[in-house]
């Protein structure tokens, strides 16, 4: 009898794409062979086979969307029994895979791709490489693959306003008579629902850098010659050779000059970590990532107010389609000052007082 198999947990996604089928009616697989990949909106996902054995129907075709439970493929086990995978552990970053490094005649280790910086497209990078056969080293600072967008960007942001627009909405739905108290924020609760989507996202980088036997290596790379680098990490540093190198190395806050060292004062990363919910919040810029954390925080009950020293709230972005939020914020935030530039912060007892 045929095995159904179905998409695992893939996290908190729904109806994602079918982007590439690997196999075929007639095809023999093995355990974790890839059988498909999914890609959502910030990664791709590759769905491993559960069992060794011939596929007998594939219910899916390149274009459709699948979610958790789908049914995908019909596989005839050999044997006439399943061979249930394992869940794959992840990726160390001292193991060598020997398919993936060999030594340079100097010693030193050698690669025929180098990927710096696994963040999307790093990882991605390498992924790419590693399916068409490049062997490859992936090298990244983070303990959990992703970089800045899946660990402290992205998707820890989405996940808190998520939670935000619930409670915006609850809000709302209460001055409309339904009755929906609300109660005030459990930050310890939020936090955890954040780091587990971020958890469930870098665990499965991990699994496809492992299937497609792509060596990762944390530590911070530095250039050493033409076709040579050395990774930095608290084991020391350590020499790899390579053909080709991709950097990917992102971005990182950048934080202000005339900023005092305050600990009330927070970059993006700090603002996620979700520590407290201060009773006023000002928010230097009004880009996209300012808004996404005076949303949150506003939803949290902060009283916020924005500088954004450009003539409009995401700058850059459509006046029009940026006029109805800025009325919508300017009746929700304490003030919105645009065209307007931060040049002094002095910390106060119970404040920073700052010139515009």
């Amino acid at each position: 009898m045929p095995t159904e198999v179905r998409i695992p947990n893939i996290g908190d996604f729904t109806d994602v794409p079918v982007v590439e089928l690997n196999v075929k009616p007639g095809d023999r697989v093995e355990i974790d062979t890839a059988l498909m990949v999914l890609e959502s909106d910030k990664a791709t996902v590759d769905i491993p086979s559960p069992l060794a054995g011939t596929v007998s129907k594939v219910l899916v075709a390149e274009g459709d969307t699948v979610s958790e439970g789908s049914l995908v493929l019909l596989i005839e086990p050999a044997g006439g029994m399943a061979e249930v995978v394992a869940e794959t552990p992840p990726v160390g970053g001292s193991a060598t895979p020997s398919s993936q490094a060999v030594p340079d005649p100097d010693g030193a280790e050698h690669a025929s791709l180098v990927v710096i910086g696994a963040g999307p497209g790093g990882y991605s990078a390498a992924f790419r490489a590693a399916d068409l056969g490049r062997e490859v080293v992936l090298i990244d600072p983070r303990a959990a693959l992703g970089g800045v967008c899946l660990n402290v960007g992205c998707i820890p942001s989405k996940a808190l306003l998520h939670l935000a627009k619930l409670r915006l909405d609850a809000a709302e739905a209460a001055a409309h008579g339904a009755g929906l108290a609300l109660e005030p924020p459990d930050l310890a609760k939020m936090r955890a629902f954040k780091d587990g989507v971020v958890s469930r996202l870098t665990g499965g980088l991990e699994g496809l850098a492992k299937r497609r036997k792509v060596w990762v290596i944390r530590g911070t790379a530095r250039f050493t010659g033409p076709n040579t680098l050395a990774v930095a990490n608290e084991d020391g540093e350590r020499p790899l050779g390579f053909d080709q190198a991709v950097i990917a190395a992102g971005s990182a806050p950048v934080r202000l000059p005339f900023l005092p060292d305050d600990p009330r004062i927070m970059d993006s990363t700090g603002a996620l970590a979700l520590a407290e919910v201060p009773d006023r919040l000002l928010v230097i810029g009004g880009g996209i990532i300012g808004l996404e954390m005076a949303q949150v925080y506003h939803a949290l009950g902060s009283r916020i107010d924005i500088v954004e020293m450009a003539d409009q709230l995401i700058p850059g972005a459509d006046k029009d389609i940026v006029a109805p939020l800025a009325r919508r914020l300017a009746g929700q935030y304490g003030s919105i000052m645009t065209g307007a530039k931060v040049t002094a912060v002095v910390a106060g007892g119970t404040g920073e007082a700052l010139t515009a």
